[in-house]
């Protein structure tokens, strides 16, 4: 496009007018454009959309890293060709975030009404207090724009490597969040997702980001000559159209093999969450759940699966419950079933008499098989603040959300569960599946699983767009890993994956029912399964470095 057409002339016009906001426009803009993105990523899926939110954030970014605006105004509300403005970026970032994570988490409240007359108070509360602190990890975006941006095509290089590395931190600080990945969006394109087996997630969203921001490249802000720019969007352009091309490749040349003599059912009894934990009603949720699994087919089944706490018993010191269970159990086969788990510590050495035995209460999985022996047996490691304990517990009055005043206790981590009958599997209750890197025990080949088995409860959060965001999540797993991906949700969306992230068999959202379906082989691992962040880490290290060969960091007025 030539600087000299009307089309260019109205656009860097537009661009100018936003990087000149005022403060207090800028962060309103900022803050609409973040509560735009989330269109972009699953369930919605308009990339379009996402296009627009970051090329505005850039745009606005503009403004407080490249000096005064065209009327002479200083961008950062200081001295006219001021260094750049650090708590100006530092809040258009914030302000980003807090849109974005408010419109993408609003879901959230919903489980503050399950109990409203104890939460529901604190549910917007609580929303935006998440989203202003997640905002914290895109200020400082901002910031870090505003100290390295500076103007020229490279400027959206360097902007996609701090977002996705601001992302990355968001996944590990503290318990960790990883949630709405920028990477996710391309669900919507399944053939350039399946790049995630090969950079991950992070990888992928460096990728995305750099699409995203791509616009920004037209209205570059002084940099006379446009080949850089040009040069740079058709590497984009180039990268996305190999990825495509590669992914199709994959998707019509990789068959789903199935694992012989192995039928699945599934089983999503919808049980309503106010209900769910209600006083003397446990065994008629375990009844619904043992007739579901006994109707019409289960003559032809092998394995039974239900969701996250299906049953509310101790099954280990309960024989009832679990000589009950054995009537879910196919002959020869094995109910795999989410229940809560007590152990009793003796009390420490030297204790006083008569002290007694500390118990620790684990949300876990427990395999069955059909003489009521327990096969299998696995922890939650990666527990939910607020849900399964709570922070600071000695200093911190808020309640957790969950049934009982106790915290559950974390188990020792990822791991490889050896069944009869099944592939090894590696167990995920929750959202635990939504840790890039985190789902299996490690690279070594002897501890790799034959498939993802999550339950999960997503009753919590009603007919909103949490439940699919946390399977899009979980579908990024198994393309990442080479993994089929096994699902089953007490209300949410249960589902069969092939190791290329395909829906084989899927119950939505809302649906009381049971799913029959074989298992997916897996495939051999990944390029990401055998090296996890680094391929990401690489590609990041190479786009930074073209970032800064190719943008001025000065403050001159455009």
């Amino acid at each position: 496009m030539s600087t000299r057409s009307p089309l260019f002339r109205r656009l860097r016009a537009g661009a100018d007018r936003l990087a000149g906001l005022r403060p207090r426009l800028r962060l309103l803009m900022a803050a609409a454009a973040g509560g735009v993105s989330p269109a972009a990523l699953p369930p919605a899926g308009i990339l379009p959309l996402g296009m627009l939110a970051f090329t505005v954030l850039v745009l606005l970014l503009d403004g407080v890293s490249l000096g005064p605006a065209p009327d002479g105004t200083p961008a950062d509300g200081g001295t006219a060709r001021s260094r750049p403005g650090i708590w100006p970026a530092f809040w258009t970032g914030w302000a980003f975030g807090l849109g974005q994570f408010a419109a993408g988490l609003y879901w959230i409240g919903v489980a503050f009404f399950v109990d409203a007359a104890k939460f529901g108070a604190l549910a917007v509360p609580a929303v935006l207090g998440l989203a202003a602190g997640l905002g914290i990890f895109t200020g400082f975006v901002g910031v870090a724009q505003a100290r390295l941006g500076g103007r020229g095509p490279g400027r959206i290089a360097i902007f996609a490597v701090l977002w996705v590395a601001a992302e990355w931190l968001r996944g590990h600080v503290l318990t960790g969040f990883p949630w709405n990945l920028a990477g996710s969006a391309w669900l919507a394109v399944p053939p350039v997702a399946q790049a995630a087996s090969v950079v991950g997630i992070y990888g992928l969203g460096l990728l995305t980001v750099l699409v995203f921001t791509s616009p920004a490249l037209l209205v570059t802000r002084g940099a006379g000559d446009r080949r850089p720019a040009l040069a740079l969007a058709v590497l984009i352009l180039l990268v996305v159209a190999g990825s495509a091309g590669w992914g199709m490749a994959r998707l019509s040349e990789t068959a789903t093999a199935m694992v012989p003599d192995v039928r699945l059912r599934l089983v999503q009894a919808a049980i309503d969450q106010r209900e769910k934990w209600r006083g003397g009603m446990r065994a008629q949720h375990m009844r619904t759940q043992i007739d579901l699994t006994r109707g019409p087919g289960f003559d032809r089944i092998s394995h039974v699966i239900w969701p996250e706490t299906a049953v509310g018993y101790y099954l280990e010191q309960d024989a009832e419950p679990r000589t009950a269970l054995v009537a879910a159990v196919p002959p020869g086969g094995l109910l795999i079933t989410g229940a809560p788990r007590v152990e009793w510590v003796p009390p420490p050495v030297g204790a006083a008499d008569g002290a007694e035995p500390t118990p620790l209460i684990y949300n876990s999985v427990l395999a069955i098989d059909d003489a009521g022996r327990i096969r299998g047996v696995y922890d939650k490691a990666h527990l939910v603040p607020f849900g399964e304990y709570v922070p600071l517990r000695a200093f911190n009055p808020f309640p957790k959300l969950t049934e009982g005043t106790m915290d559950f206790s974390a188990g020792p981590g990822p791991a490889t569960l050896a069944l009869p009958g099944l592939p090894p599997a590696s167990p995920l209750i929750c959202y635990e599946a939504i840790f890039p890197g985190a789902v299996t025990a490690g690279a070594d080949p002897a501890a790799r699983p034959g498939f993802l088995l999550n339950v999960t409860n997503d009753g919590w959060f009603g007919l909103t767009a949490g439940p699919f965001q946390h399977f899009a999540a979980a579908r990024m797993r198994a393309i990442e890993e080479g993994l089929p991906l096994v699902r089953a949700a007490n209300n949410g969306i249960s589902a069969i994956v092939d190791p290329l992230g395909r829906i084989v068999a899927l119950l939505p959202l809302d649906r009381r029912g049971v799913l029959d379906g074989p298992l997916p082989v897996a495939l051999a691992p990944t390029i990401y399964a055998r090296m996890g962040d680094k391929a990401a880490g690489i590609a990041a290290l190479l786009v930074m470095a073209a970032g800064l060969l190719t943008t001025r960091r000065n403050t001159d007025a455009a």
